[in-house]
């Protein structure tokens, strides 16, 4: 028999997600969670909590609504909130930040994680079929750091460089994150210190070695090119195609010829063990992996497809190439969304913070692939500022909730404006424009100010 007091609880609660979405200028951009397909996890992941000024559906839209805006502050967000209440003919009481600072330590940090890596999934595994590499899901790897603002609490968790003087640096985090080619979907991430045992981005990958399902293809730099990795995917039924180590020497003339500057080597089991693996683990792995080795111009390959009739040199080559695209994510989510320098005060908020850009660089990609197969072109043809830009200027016109002819439209305007095509692009890793002459703080501020108050600037 069926439970009807709890499935009226359930409708219930599906109608309160649902009206709480239509209350603030940022929360068209949560209707996209509300979707058929997103809606259950949401329901089943929102805590139970009061009918408050900010409930968790109005605080996760108002935090998404942050990382989109160039500024980001708490103090900006419920500005809007309460401008849109206005508007609404709603009650304003007051603009303190207080009660939504308050509200943001409440949201459960699983709720947001679980979100990501739902949307992500759903995102990845929904996407046409067309888009994938020879019908396989590739996945790219790569990490990359963030700083947070100089607190006690962030410095215990996520420590300032040792060359760095007291009251000087900044806390720095590594983040190592996993990301499907043919979207650009955001599958998984994982964050540690940028320094001590086990935070190092292979340390950090092998936490979130769940995002890698059999049939998959590890796209990397030479940074993961390593025997204990390759070993653990292959067992995993997961193919690998990285560049080569600069420890290792690719010969040519060793191993068995497949073609030019092409072929298959023996690469035997370090007889070291590794802190971080039990004795058992290590036994376990083979005694040798039999990997292939190429030459794309001036680039070394290692990979898992054996045969080049199979898979081409050159297939590998341009496949290869593609893995530049995880750099441009990143740059999209630290750049493009700021999240190279973190607000919080508290590790835990910061930890919440990122994972908030997380989901909102997902949804955005999410708008990119519906507008990408309505107009029959690669996602990764389209830009994602433009998306991000002309997603704020239809949330900020309250144009989502007028029907399906603005939504339709919205993913016209998307599919139109397409990123160049530029193979093989080289740029230096230089700045043209020269920062402002002023000095490096090289003591604490504090102890700066009390200086230039007893003996004025210099």
């Amino acid at each position: 028999m069926r439970d009807r007091n709890a499935e009226f609880a359930s409708q219930q609660h599906a109608k309160c997600v649902i009206r709480n979405t239509h209350q603030a200028e940022a929360v068209d951009f949560f209707n996209l969670l509300t979707s058929p397909e997103l809606l259950e996890m949401t329901d089943s992941l929102l805590p139970a909590h009061r009918e408050r000024l900010y409930p968790p559906t109005q605080v996760l839209a108002m935090f998404m609504g942050q990382v989109l805006s160039e500024d980001g502050s708490c103090q900006k967000a419920v500005n809007s909130w309460a401008a849109q209440r206005a508007a609404d003919g709603l009650n304003v009481r007051s603009v303190n930040t207080g009660a939504y600072c308050k509200a943001r330590q409440r949201l459960p940090f699983e709720m947001v994680s679980t979100l990501t890596r739902h949307t992500a999934k759903l995102l990845s595994e929904r996407g046409h079929s067309g888009w994938r590499w020879r019908g396989r899901c590739v996945k790219l790897v790569d990490g990359t750091g963030i700083l947070m603002p100089d607190t006690a609490a962030n410095q215990a968790r996520y420590p300032q460089l040792s060359s760095q003087a007291v009251g000087v640096g900044s806390p720095l985090a590594r983040l190592v994150g996993v990301v499907c080619l043919s979207t650009g979907a955001l599958l998984d991430a994982a964050m540690g210190p940028f320094t001590g045992k086990g935070t190092s981005e292979l340390g950090l990958l092998r936490r979130i070695a769940g995002a890698f399902s059999p049939g998959d293809v590890m796209l990397a730099d030479a940074f993961y090119c390593n025997y204990f990795l390759i070993a653990a995917l292959q067992r995993s039924g997961v193919d690998v195609l990285l560049s080569q180590n600069g420890a290792r020497i690719t010969d040519f003339r060793r191993g068995q010829r497949l073609g030019t500057r092409d072929h298959q080597v023996i690469w035997p089991k370090p007889k070291a063990r590794p802190d971080w693996m039990s004795a058992q683990e290590y036994a376990a792995l083979p005694e040798q992996l039999t990997l292939r080795e190429i030459k794309v111009g001036k680039k070394a390959l290692v990979t898992s497809f054996l045969s080049p009739r199979a898979v081409s040199k050159t297939a590998l080559g341009a496949l290869f190439r593609q893995r530049w695209h995880v750099e441009l994510d990143l740059r999209a989510i630290k750049t493009t969304l700021q999240m190279a320098d973190l607000s919080c005060n508290t590790p835990e908020m910061n930890e919440k913070e990122v994972w908030v850009h997380f989901l909102a660089y997902n949804l955005i990609r999410l708008l990119m692939a519906q507008a990408a197969q309505r107009a029959a072109v690669h996602p990764r043809t389209l830009s994602f500022k433009h998306t991000l830009q002309l997603w704020g200027e239809w949330t900020t016109r309250r144009l989502c909730p007028h029907g399906d002819v603005s939504t339709e439209l919205l993913f016209t305007l998307i599919g139109q404006l397409r990123v160049g095509n530029r193979p093989g692009r080289i740029e230096p890793r230089a700045r043209k424009r020269r920062p402002k002459s002023y000095p490096w703080l090289k003591i604490p501020r504090a102890q700066a100010r009390a200086e230039i108050a007893r003996y004025g600037h210099a």
